[in-house]
């Protein structure tokens, strides 16, 4: 398995044959999309819930008020 390897130091690794700009550019690209797909929804739910729970919370008082004041 070892022998498949075909970077003997982890500098060549790096590397890349001359290409590791190119090829880690591209990783670090992927990754920043991924986590942009992933945080970007994540805080717009955010956003919603809150929206929702602050729009309860005003119609519950409005109803409270109104009941109380229709007493």
């Amino acid at each position: 398995m070892l022998d498949a390897i075909q970077f003997s130091t982890w500098a060549e690794f790096i590397d890349m044959g001359g290409y590791g700009f190119n090829v880690w550019s591209v990783y670090a690209l992927f990754a920043i999309l991924v986590a942009v797909n992933l945080i970007l929804p994540w805080r717009k739910k955010q956003k919603i819930v809150r929206q929702l729970k602050r729009r309860m919370t005003l119609e519950t008082e409005i109803q409270s008020e109104d009941s109380s004041n229709g007493d």
